[in-house]
């Protein structure tokens, strides 16, 4: 087996990995223990709601706690659909359809042995919306809330039922409850209502508790095996995330046995990687890797011939080649295939020579280049390989005319300036961010980034972007209880989010991992929700 000198600089200063538990200790134990790398510096937050990103759901999210309204994420043959989680079922009332009733499932407990009821929802909401209740947790709150953006108010009907009642009509709503998580009241009471002593202990209804917690290194989940479904109940007694955020390290600690399973490969050693008899994954990913363009005045790209400049001065299919073939060439938000797609005029694809053209028309060439910049994040869950696409693009970029600076920092550094919006003092002079977008139902592709009453902070139009016949769309679709009227409208929405370049379309990923020879029965899922539970 040949090694590439990057892969051989990798190993070189290995060892061992900060987070990662010997083999021999493993066996010893008697326990069946999965080790993976994941790509993030440190460990999502544990408290109820995850912070770095939608990739993080997979790790501190759906292990330890589940959400009212869940997604299917047993099939990867098929995209999923909203299932029952916490809520057996939800319905917007005929007479009046901003209120939802939610029956809520019975004998259902906390790990710390409470009980899970309507009362527990009620307080879960308050420690999220409410900035005036006592268990309030500002962390949180930032990770939820813009992701609650129709929740008006809340109220408990009987022991297991609630209502949720929205801002306005809005048919889509049940798609946000995917996100919002439930922790256990009496645990946070048990532990001096200390959100902070909650983290190390926290307590949730899914099919794993955590175990053990080494901030930056690894989380030690094992198996709840009193959980409600048990078609989730794990297949292994302990899962150990390590922290792995460089590549290389990555991979090569699989190589070594010091893992089990990674996400996101180095490129370069996938040959390796296959050749030791690990095995690669991948699956159609409703997720997109773009960059969010500020529409605020002054900035470069109200102008729309720089923005369809930009789109057109790259070579994506040079872009997945770069990325090993895991990753499809976006031309829109979502998918062709996607019924949100619609028939757009202008077509996303490589023609540098119309790109010189358009900067020309807009006052700049190579010779008198526009100069900006931009946010990016240094890597990360949902990031792919995001400092050597940069690099790429902004080459492709410079040769018609466009030069643009990047400024990196770490990812959840990058949330916070995306939930912040362009218009934030802390972003003057930054003209687009390089957050990837998660696209698996239209509030998430669509509503939440071109709606006029989801600018940030509100919501996470970073851009600022305001369009009447947009809004009328997306207002139509979300008073619409049809779904084909729904995905007509939005198909409509998209056609003018491509028409008008709003993004910087690059690639869409295929959310890649890597296996390990003893790994078995993972089911990936085409979202960026996974289901640890399917492994053995």
């Amino acid at each position: 087996m040949s090694f590439s000198r990057r892969a051989l600089l990798g190993a070189s200063g290995l060892a061992m990995l900060p987070g990662a538990v010997p083999a021999p200790a493993l066996a010893q134990s008697g326990e069946r223990v999965l080790r993976y790398g994941i790509s993030m510096a440190d460990i999502p937050q544990t408290t109820g709601q995850p912070d770095r990103g939608a990739g993080a759901y997979q790790f501190t999210g759906h292990t330890i706690y589940d959400s009212l309204v869940a997604w299917e994420m047993d099939v990867a043959d098929r995209p999923g659909k909203l299932v029952p989680g916490l809520a057996t079922s939800w319905e917007a009332n005929p007479a009046d359809r901003t209120k939802w009733t939610l029956k809520l499932r019975e004998n259902v407990r906390f790990h710390d042995g409470s009980a899970f009821d309507a009362d527990a929802v009620i307080w879960n909401v308050e420690k999220v919306m409410n900035n005036q209740a006592p268990h309030f947790d500002q962390r949180q709150a930032a990770q939820v809330r813009p992701r609650l953006p129709s929740l008006a108010s809340w109220r408990k009907l009987d022991a297991m039922t609630v209502e949720l009642t929205t801002k306005a009509v809005d048919s889509l709503f049940p798609y946000q409850l995917l996100w919002f998580l439930i922790s256990s009241p009496a645990q946070y009471e048990r532990l001096g209502r200390s959100w902070e002593r909650f983290a190390a202990e926290p307590s949730g209804t899914g099919p794993f508790r955590l175990a053990r917690l080494v901030p930056r290194e690894r989380a030690e989940l094992v198996k709840n095996a009193a959980y409600w479904n048990p078609s989730r109940v794990p297949k292994v007694d302990r899962l150990v995330l390590v922290c792995a955020p460089d590549a290389v390290t990555r991979s090569n600690a699989l190589l070594t046995g010091q893992l089990d399973l990674i996400e996101t490969p180095a490129l370069d050693m996938v040959p390796q990687l296959r050749a030791a008899g690990n095995r690669v994954v991948e699956n159609v990913t409703p997720h997109v890797w773009n960059y969010h363009l500020s529409l605020l005045e002054g900035s470069p790209w109200r102008d729309l011939r720089l923005r369809q400049a930009a789109n057109l001065a790259i070579n994506r299919d040079e872009i997945v080649t770069l990325l090993g073939g895991l990753a499809k060439p976006a031309t829109g938000v979502v998918d062709p295939s996607s019924p949100w797609f619609g028939r757009p005029e202008f077509r996303v694809r490589f023609d540098p020579d119309a790109a010189r053209r358009l900067v020309r028309e807009a006052g700049f060439s190579p010779q008198n280049p526009l100069r900006t910049r931009f946010i990016i994040a240094t890597g990360g869950s949902g990031q792919m390989l995001s400092m050597p696409m940069n690099e790429y693009i902004q080459q492709a970029w410079r040769e018609v005319g466009i030069s643009v600076e990047f400024q990196p920092v770490e990812l959840e550094v990058l949330y916070t300036a995306w939930r912040n919006g362009a218009a934030h003092e802390s972003l003057r002079g930054v003209t687009a961010n390089n957050v990837a977008y998660v696209t698996s139902d239209p509030l998430y592709a669509l509503v939440r980034f071109f709606h006029s009453n989801q600018i940030a902070p509100v919501g996470v139009n970073w851009s600022h972007y305001r369009d009447p016949e947009t809004d009328r769309l997306i207002d139509a679709a979300v008073q619409s209880f049809d779904s084909a009227e729904q995905d007509r409208l939005m198909a409509r929405v998209h056609e003018r989010v491509v028409d008008q370049a709003l993004l910087v379309f690059v690639v869409h990923d295929t959310n890649p991992h890597v296996l390990g020879r003893n790994v078995r029965g993972y089911v990936q899922a085409q979202h960026w929700f996974q289901d640890l539970t399917t492994l053995s």
